[in-house]
């Protein structure tokens, strides 16, 4: 498929996906939420894709919605927003259940939407110099992109709360510290140590990465034996799939599992 606001690739079962506005900051609208859906549609469902990485073009990671698109609506403002978000939280959606792991290369300054797609990272990497804002209420908006259902449980009800209602910057430094990424590298150092995170996600139990993620979104929701309960299925399902067999055998054998040919 060809993509006008992406960069979609796949090499050594990573797909590499750059938002690819930078003239706009890589702010989200209608085309490139339409396009980051379908992309991640395509990274769930193809079985070659063991891992994905994403990053962006220009200066920015991303500036958020918009805007300006947002104005031009006009009075179907409130559709068009309907329709935008639909796209966007289907994306956001599919990246968060894939099996295949996710990692984001932030590589500049991250607000709104944008905070909410970098810090979706099942592995969240940052160039130093970089910032995240949440910046929704500086235009009297409210956030998306599941930032009001991570960010607590990222950071905490009272550091979530301070940064949609003061919209102040948050250093990559902090960031870490807060827990709401994994790494801060060098700026020159940040694709590398990305795509070394990646192939040495894409080499591994696939299946189990998405039970893993499974696991821990129903957590939020489960009382401690419920929650057991599907550790327990879980655990026999990857005990029974070809991967889990792999594993065990090359644990037993003292070798190296090869789960992609598993």
């Amino acid at each position: 498929m060809s993509y006008q606001t992406i960069e979609f690739s796949v090499e050594e079962n990573i797909a590499i996906i750059r938002l690819n506005r930078p003239k706009a900051a890589n702010s989200i609208n209608m085309d490139m939420a339409r396009e980051l859906m379908l992309a991640a549609i395509e990274c769930d469902e193809n079985p070659e894709i063991r891992c994905v990485l994403l990053s962006a073009n220009g200066p920015f990671f991303s500036a958020g919605g918009d805007v300006a698109s947002f104005a031009e609506m006009g009075e179907n403002i409130g559709k068009g927003l309907k329709e935008l978000t639909s796209y966007l939280h289907s994306a956001l959606a599919r990246f968060a259940r894939m099996g295949a792991p996710l990692v984001t290369a932030i590589n500049g300054k991250a607000a709104g939407a944008g905070l909410s797609l970098a810090c979706l990272g099942d592995i969240a990497i940052a160039a130093e110099p970089v910032t995240f804002t949440m910046a929704y209420t500086g235009v009297g908006l409210t956030p998306d992109g599941g930032a009001t259902y991570n960010l607590p449980r990222l950071i905490g009800d009272r550091r979530a709360k301070e940064l949609m209602l003061t919209n102040r910057p948050l250093t990559a430094e902090e960031a870490v510290n807060w827990g709401m990424i994994n790494q801060v590298v060098a700026e020159d150092e940040l694709m590398d140590t990305a795509m070394a995170s990646a192939k040495k996600l894409a080499k591994g139990p696939t299946g189990a990465y998405r039970e893993v993620k499974e696991l821990l979104h129903a957590s939020a929701n489960n009382g401690f034996e419920a929650q057991m309960e599907l550790e327990a299925r879980a655990i026999a399902r990857q005990g029974n799939s070809a991967e889990g067999q792999e594993g065990i055998t090359a644990f037993l054998n003292k070798r190296k599992a090869d789960f992609v040919n598993a």
